[in-house]
């Protein structure tokens, strides 16, 4: 079987600013089963980067272990990548962020890769803000392991072998909420309509974005008692808002009725446009959030959209006050500015 993908394209396929056409955006073919929600994730982030004209080899994709860690091997040939050890894409994330703080960031990780033995690292990658896209694609159970339910698996749903899981899970969209993360968004892996949007927003962000994408494993977790099964994620969706992305400078033409909808300004002059449709929900708020995740859940619903945003917050680089250049572009001038600056700098430790 050839992972490689054909070199033949429609001669009139439309090209982005870029002069690109979507398969510049591509990777090796998925070896993932058939009909994962992976892989529609994995097209979301494709078509997200065509649109915004992002060039790839300005983007670092990182990621851990698990079926969600192989998928940036299937998208965006172009661009920097590193598959890190199980549970620890953010420390090498963060690492290279504070080395290139020039290139895109882009984590790739799965409920088992963030929920279990990367908790400590999300939770630290959040409280220190740092400038990236963190998506989680959530299925519920581990894939590559043969279907184990995970840390997020809710208490009560039943697995392929008939097993009724009896934890409580873990909320990764609550938990970053209340860990202050800017920005934090949850979809489903079959709603690409709402879910591009999102991540065009996420990587608009100045600082961490989150988004929790509920994607079902079709070999292991989509039989009837599952909680990520297709079937019972359509009949339990939803939605805070519909949403639209406006890039910077682009007139929004959207039309919403008389107050009920909410235009959202990013650092840049870009938008988020959202016509609301959960009452009482304040994207702004993290109080009105934390709340309407919350009264989902107590009805059995999944809340996605956009949960929460803080669009004026300052990410790691400007809370550590680091230089604002790459560090492969400091010369030795920069790095040794000479004994009178040492002399300052001493004298202020004394």
């Amino acid at each position: 079987m050839s992972y490689i993908r054909p070199k033949f394209r429609h001669p009139e396929l439309p090209k982005n600013k870029l002069g690109y056409t979507i398969d510049h955006y591509e990777g090796s073919l998925s070896t993932l089963c058939a009909g994962c929600g992976h892989d529609s994730i994995s097209a979301g982030i494709l078509q997200a980067c065509f649109e915004m004209n992002i060039e790839p080899h300005k983007l670092a994709k990182l990621s851990g272990i698990g079926c969600s860690s192989k998928t940036p091997a299937y998208l965006l040939g172009n661009s920097h990548g590193f598959n890190s050890v199980h549970g620890r894409m953010p420390s090498v994330a963060t690492g290279a962020n504070l080395a290139n703080r020039d290139l895109i960031y882009l984590g790739v990780s799965g409920d088992g890769d963030t929920a279990s033995i990367g908790m400590g690292q999300f939770v630290h990658v959040i409280r220190r803000n740092l400038n990236m896209l963190y998506i989680v694609m959530n299925n519920g159970c581990y894939g590559l392991t043969k279907g184990q339910d995970s840390a997020t698996a809710d208490r009560g749903s039943k697995n392929k072998s008939g097993n009724v899981n009896a934890f409580e899970s873990i909320d990764l969209a609550s938990l970053a909420i209340e860990l202050g993360a800017t920005f934090v968004a949850q979809s489903f892996s079959g709603d690409k309509k709402q879910l591009v949007p999102l991540i065009k927003a996420a990587f608009k962000h100045p600082g961490f974005a989150f988004i929790n994408v509920i994607s079902p494993c079709v070999t292991f977790n989509n039989n009837v008692g599952s909680t990520k099964s297709y079937d019972y994620v359509r009949h339990h969706i939803e939605a805070t808002s519909t949403i639209d992305f406006v890039p910077e400078m682009k007139t929004i033409t959207a039309e919403y009725s008389e107050g009920t909808s909410k235009n959202v300004k990013m650092h840049d002059g870009s938008y988020i446009s959202l016509n609301k449709l959960s009452k009482d929900w304040d994207p702004l708020d993290r109080v009105s959030a934390t709340n309407a995740v919350l009264n989902a859940r107590a009805k059995n619903e999944i809340l996605t959209g956009l949960l929460y945003m803080n669009p004026d917050c300052n990410d790691l680089h400007n809370l550590l006050q680091t230089s604002d250049r790459p560090l492969n572009s400091l010369t030795k001038e920069d790095l040794c500015p000479g004994s009178e600056i040492l002399k300052t700098i001493n004298a202020d430790l004394r």
